[in-house]
């Protein structure tokens, strides 16, 4: 094994004389040491803003409970114990952390969000549009339902909640991107909770999603269906 070694002659100028014979590092490795210090994590951008409550809208905090109530409704919700909820002097709301855990800046963006939403939702209101395009499709509000024709044998009946108001509007131009305009129906869903206006108009889209060769069926207003092209004649 010598013998072998010593014939082994390297001709790289980084390690030294091409006449030197290959020698292996002694060197004790350095070794890895863990800090016990705790590493705080980075402040969300999102929860760290603060909240701007109109005149209009009321405030009740007890303790993690916040109740909001303005001229359009009244909403309420429950803070997990990761984040705390403040009202300031200058009648801004803050949303700070309780504890330096993942789970605790997860849950402070998010919260600060719910939180703006509730103040703006009972204040000013929110509305989702929903696009309704074919061939003999149609949409109808009779009472407290939202009646759809699209394409089944039977009428799609859905019961409209009573914090949510819906508004049809037929025979309009629909501009979208990625699409032809076209003539269509305009579905409006409003009201004060954002999370309810969502949830209504997922299920009412989930009845006919848009096909990828036409676009028809009923989509966001503002959905960017993507284009199949169809099958090409041979000339």
């Amino acid at each position: 094994m010598a013998s072998l070694v010593s014939c082994f002659q390297t001709r790289s100028p980084f390690l030294g004389d091409r006449r030197s014979r290959f020698n292996v590092s002694t060197k004790p490795f350095p070794q890895v040491c863990f800090s016990g210090k705790t590493i705080e994590c980075k402040e969300s951008r999102i929860g760290k803003q603060p909240i701007a409550v109109p005149s209009n809208v009321t405030i009740s905090l007890q303790g993690q409970d916040l109740k909001v109530k303005g001229p359009l409704g009244e909403l309420a919700l429950t803070f997990p114990p990761e984040v705390e909820l403040t009202k300031e002097d200058s009648g801004f709301l803050r949303l700070r952390k309780t504890v330096e855990t993942r789970r605790a800046n997860q849950m402070h963006g998010l919260f600060r969000t719910l939180t703006d939403n509730m103040v703006v939702g009972v204040s000013k209101g929110f509305e989702k549009k929903l696009a309704l395009k074919g061939v003999g499709y149609r949409a109808t509000v009779q009472g407290k339902e939202l009646v759809l024709n699209v394409g089944f044998s039977h009428p799609v009946k859905m019961e409209i909640p009573d914090s949510l108001k819906v508004n049809v509007q037929e025979k309009v131009m629909i501009i979208q991107q990625g699409q032809k305009p076209k003539d269509g129906t305009i579905i409006t869903v409003s009201g004060f909770d954002k999370c309810e206006i969502g949830e209504f108009a997922a299920m009412v889209r989930n009845c006919r999603p848009p096909e990828p060769y036409k676009g028809h069926g009923v989509s966001y207003y503002d959905e960017i269906v993507r284009m199949k092209e169809g099958k090409v004649s041979k000339k």
